[in-house]
């Protein structure tokens, strides 16, 4: 029977009362009560019976005979016991349903109520102590002291993170023609998409050097550096060998370079990047730069004299500077951007090389600077956890909910530091003996 209020069974047991004769309804009563309702037959049925037993023993008592819950009592995790399992062996629902013994929708259930949370667990690069500690003074090496005076005339120190406005972020990633596993919705009965290759190691593949700096944004808001320098492929023009269906003999083809060595990484850097960052960078801006790379074997020094000579051109001071080793995560290309280009990019159909730079060329044009912003802002929460984790790797990027931030115009540029923090990994570093370059 519905759970019906008390009130309502009784309106409808008065109701049949009225419309019956010696306990015997009148023809369409149920049908008219029901309707009435919006209750079952079955359920206006039940209700007269058991008002016509009432009525012998001298009441109308129509109430409800379900107390309480009276559904199955909930199994809840022994979550204790769970926690004592190997990692290995919670890896799934599965899993789990067959140490604790209970169906596998009963693991489900506690999932859906977040009594268990799924985790994907990277796979982070190893840091040795020498690794840990250049971390730390990378990280201090950002932080500068603000001052601004309060509302008694009264000046206030603060420590902030630089704007990290005059570094430029380079860094390489291939983009694939085609994703080994690609995920489609269809419509029931359609037919599935057929997708074969002879090997993995066929799909075709270009990689690109992404250059990147921080958007800069005028009093109002405006817009005034978009921060996407450009990203450049590693591709050349070759004369195809053979003729074919495609193409005659002859015909000069854009091929990827797959083998990205120093001479080849040198001449993106001086004949590409560099004019790019010329071209683009904002005449109001301190014309003192500093790339920042990896670690990687084809980069060259900030000693070298092809570099020197160009960097130092047209009023510009350039400077390579190289981030802490086994630390893609205090670069923003790592952090966040690569991933989003790529997402845009596996959106556009591409069918051969020229597609697939276009595409990617696409892509970083259209990705908005203000989601760049917040990747160097989460650049700096990076920062922030790896002082207190005294640079280690083994930490969760917490959320700052910045699309709020942003809407209440409340975001900030850079991030408030704790002294007590800063001043404890200077303590450490002291202790070690490791002082040189902060």
């Amino acid at each position: 029977m519905s759970n019906l209020t008390e009130k309502v069974r009784q309106d409808i047991a008065t109701f049949l009362l009225h419309k019956s004769k010696d306990g015997q309804l009148f023809r369409g009563t149920v049908l008219e009560a029901s309707l009435k309702w919006n209750v079952h037959r079955n359920t206006i049925s039940t209700i007269w019976a058991r008002a016509k037993k009432s009525q012998l023993n001298g009441s109308l008592d129509v109430k409800s005979k379900r107390y309480g819950n009276k559904n199955r009592k909930r199994i809840l995790p022994d979550l204790d016991y769970i926690k004592t399992l190997k990692f290995s062996e919670r890896s799934t629902i599965e899993k789990i349903s067959l140490k604790v013994k209970v169906y596998v929708g009963t693991v489900h259930s506690w999932v859906v109520d977040g009594l268990l949370k799924p985790h994907s667990s990277p796979l982070h690069p190893f840091l040795t102590d020498l690794n840990k500690v250049n971390r730390l003074k990378f990280c201090l090496n950002s932080i500068s002291v603000f001052q601004t005076v309060n509302q008694v005339n009264q000046t206030d120190s603060r420590l902030k993170f630089t704007d990290m406005s005059q570094t430029v972020h380079i860094d390489e990633k291939w983009f694939y023609l085609s994703r080994t596993n690609q995920r489609y919705y269809v419509v029931d009965g359609e037919d599935l998409p057929y997708r074969s290759c002879k090997s993995k190691r066929y799909i075709t593949k270009v990689m690109f050097m992404c250059t990147v700096s921080r958007p800069i944004y005028g009093l109002e808001g405006e817009l005034l550096f978009d921060g996407k320098i450009g990203i450049f492929p590693f591709t050349c023009e070759q004369a195809a060998k053979r003729s074919s269906k495609n193409r005659a003999a002859g015909t000069l083809e854009t091929k990827s370079i797959d083998s990205i060595k120093k001479p080849v990484a040198k001449a993106c850097l001086i004949e590409k990047i560099i004019p790019a960052i010329k071209a683009k960078w904002p005449s109001t801006s301190d014309k003192r730069i500093y790339i920042q790379q990896d670690n990687a074997t084809p980069h060259i020094t900030n000693n070298d004299p092809d570099f020197r000579e160009v960097a130092t051109k047209d009023g510009f001071d350039i400077q390579l500077v190289f981030r802490p080793p086994n630390s893609p995560d205090l670069n923003t290309n790592d952090l966040g951007f690569f991933r989003a280009i790529q997402s845009l990019q596996s959106e556009i159909s591409a069918s051969n090389v020229e597609q697939l730079v276009a595409a990617v060329h696409k892509a970083f044009t259209e990705y908005d600077p203000m989601k760049l912003n917040k990747i160097f802002l989460t650049l700096q929460t990076v920062m922030v956890e790896i002082l207190k984790a005294k640079g280690h790797n083994n930490f969760s990027i917490p959320h700052m909910n910045k699309d709020r931030l942003l809407a209440e115009s409340r975001l900030p540029m850079n991030l408030t530091v704790d002294e007590g923090l800063v001043k404890g990994c200077i303590d450490l570093l002291l202790e070690i003996g490791e002082t040189s370059g902060i």
